[in-house]
C-alpha cells in the first residue's frame, strides 16, 4: 500500500476511535441526563448526541455536494429518539457508510477530486473533507465528555483512547 492510502487508514483508524470511544460515552447516558443543557445558548445533551451520531452521516452527503434541505433531514431524522441501542446502531451505520466512501476512491480522487458544500464559497479536496470529519467527531465526542463529567459520571482520560 502507497503513503497515500496508509495516511488515509490512518485517519480512518482515528475516526473509528473517536466513534468507539463515543459510543462508550452514550452508553453512559441516564434517562435524567437527556434534557441537560449547559447553557442556554448551548445544544441539550440529547441534541448533541444526535449531532455526533450523525456526523458521518451529514458530513458524508456534504462532501458529496448534496443541498442543505437533504443535509437537514439527514441531521434530523433521530429527532426524539432516546434509545442507546437504536442510537449506537446508528452511529456505526453511518460510520461504515462514510468509511465506504472514503475508500471507493481512487487515491487520484482522494487527493485531487474537490466537492463544494452547499454553504461554501470554495470546494474542499476529499483528503481535506476527511481530516475535517476526524476533527468534527473529536470536537463533539470532548463536548460529550465534559456533558456527562458535569453531570456527575465517573470518567477518566483514558476512556477516550480505549
Amino acid at each position: 500500500m502507497n503513503g497515500t492510502l496508509q495516511i488515509r487508514e490512518h485517519l480512518l483508524t482515528e475516526l473509528e476511535t473517536g466513534v468507539r470511544t463515543g459510543a462508550s460515552l452514550i452508553r453512559l447516558i441516564r434517562p435524567e441526563d437527556w434534557a441537560y443543557r449547559p447553557q442556554d445558548n448551548m445544544r441539550s445533551l440529547v441534541e448533541l448526541v444526535h449531532h455526533f451520531i450523525q456526523i458521518t452521516a451529514s458530513d458524508l452527503i456534504i462532501m458529496q455536494e448534496k443541498g442543505e434541505a437533504e443535509v437537514g433531514q439527514v441531521e434530523n431524522r433521530l429527532s426524539g429518539n432516546q434509545d442507546i441501542e437504536q442510537l449506537e446502531k446508528t452511529l456505526w451505520s453511518n460510520f461504515e457508510a462514510y468509511k465506504a466512501y472514503i475508500t471507493s476512491l481512487s487515491e487520484e480522487d482522494f487527493l485531487n477530486r474537490s466537492t463544494k458544500a452547499f454553504y461554501a464559497e470554495h470546494g474542499h479536496l476529499q483528503v481535506q473533507w476527511q481530516i475535517e470529519t476526524l476533527t468534527h467527531v473529536f470536537h463533539h465526542r470532548s463536548q460529550l465528555y465534559n456533558y456527562l463529567k458535569q453531570q456527575g459520571h465517573e470518567l477518566n482520560f483514558f476512556m477516550l483512547y480505549a
